[in-house]
Order: structure tokens, then C-alpha cells, then sequence
């Protein structure tokens, strides 16, 4: 097998998700966000799953000491513990990563580009000149977080998306792990979906 493989390429993207996160935790702390440049409008996200997500890592947390108390009570040995401990460690920082990296990578909205985000996983770019419509509605049956079918990138959050924008003609994304897809649409979650609209819908300024 050798490095080019499609394996390999996406082992490589998670190692990078996985740098990007604990990144973005820094990010988080200093109250800063990524990839915002002057002028542009950024558009969260990440208050939809704010409660979910923190009861998630209240629970990972509680379930660590729970079983930690368990392997010492029956007498386990010390390797034994250490690695669950270490796992569920890597489990909970998983989980505060992925929550910073949400909220310090929201969506965007340039002079020139609307580009689609959710936390380290995906970065889709869409051209502002392909944008034919944009209209708010919400929509809340949605499978999976970042999926393409017939053409339409689909970005959920809690299986939710409440913003649809229609293309001109295709554009080439780039899937979580690598592959690429022509997309004619996007639907996605906005925590304020008036605010991605009015953005989309603004008069583009020419760049000198």
C-alpha cells in the first residue's frame, strides 16, 4: 500500500481534523475564530447544538470517573486502568474540539465566495457568481451532518437545516475524507437564517 492510496490520503485528513480541533480549542479560549476575512459576514452555527453537546461531555465525563471507580473497586491493574482512563480522555477532548471547532469556523460570506463549513470537516467554497437563489425554510429530517445526494450538499446540525441555496451550474466540493462531488445546491443550518440570507442577497461590490 503506498502513501497515495485513497486509505492513506484519508487517514491523513483525519490527522488533520484532529490537529485543526485542538486548534480551535485554542481559538475558543482567546475568543477568536478562523477564516473571517474584513468585510465578511460570518454565520454560526453552533448554538443549535451547544446543549446537546455539553450534556454529551457532561456524560463522557461522569462515565470516566464512574468506570475508573469500578476497575479500582474490583482491583483491576494499573495498565489496564491508565488505558481506559487515557481513551476516555482522548474521547472527551474529541468531543470539546469538535464543539470549538464549530464555533470558532461558522460559515462565510465574502464579496466573493459563500463558503460552507461544519468544524474541521468540511470547507466547501461556492462562488458567489453561481448563486441563482437563496430562500430560508426549515427542514428537520435530515440524515447524517455533511452529505451530497442528487447534486445537493446537505450540512445539518441536530438533523436540521433551515438555509437552501441554488447554483447556476456545478461546482466541485471536496467530501470530509477526500472525495469530490458536483453539487447544484446546498442546504445548511444557520443559527440565524434571516442574517445568511440577507448576505447572499446583497448586492456583490466588485473587487478593485
Amino acid at each position: 500500500m503506498t502513501r497515495g492510496t485513497p486509505v492513506i490520503g484519508a487517514a491523513w485528513r483525519v490527522l488533520m481534523f484532529e490537529l485543526a480541533g485542538l486548534a480551535s480549542v485554542g481559538l475558543w479560549i482567546v475568543r477568536r475564530r478562523h477564516g473571517i476575512p474584513d468585510g465578511a459576514t460570518a454565520v454560526t452555527y453552533a448554538k443549535e447544538q451547544a446543549f446537546p453537546m455539553g450534556l454529551m461531555l457532561f456524560a463522557m465525563a461522569v462515565e470516566t470517573v464512574v468506570v475508573d471507580l469500578l476497575l479500582v473497586s474490583i482491583g483491576a491493574p494499573d495498565w489496564l486502568r491508565y488505558g481506559v482512563l487515557l481513551l476516555d480522555a482522548y474521547g472527551l477532548l474529541w468531543g470539546l474540539a469538535t464543539a470549538a471547532a464549530c464555533a470558532t469556523r461558522p460559515h462565510v460570506v465574502t464579496p466573493t465566495e459563500l463558503r460552507i463549513r461544519y468544524g474541521a470537516y468540511l470547507d466547501a467554497r461556492v462562488p458567489r457568481d453561481r448563486v441563482a437563489s437563496v430562500r430560508a425554510g426549515r427542514t428537520y429530517n435530515e440524515s447524517g451532518m455533511v452529505t451530497v445526494k442528487d447534486g445537493r450538499l446537505t450540512v445539518a446540525v441536530s438533523s436540521q437545516t433551515n438555509v437552501t441555496v441554488e447554483l447556476t451550474g456545478p461546482v466541485t466540493v471536496t467530501r470530509p475524507l477526500g472525495g469530490r462531488a458536483e453539487i447544484t445546491s446546498v442546504r445548511f443550518f444557520a443559527d440565524d437564517p434571516q442574517q445568511a440570507v440577507a448576505a447572499l442577497r446583497a448586492e456583490v461590490t466588485p473587487l478593485p
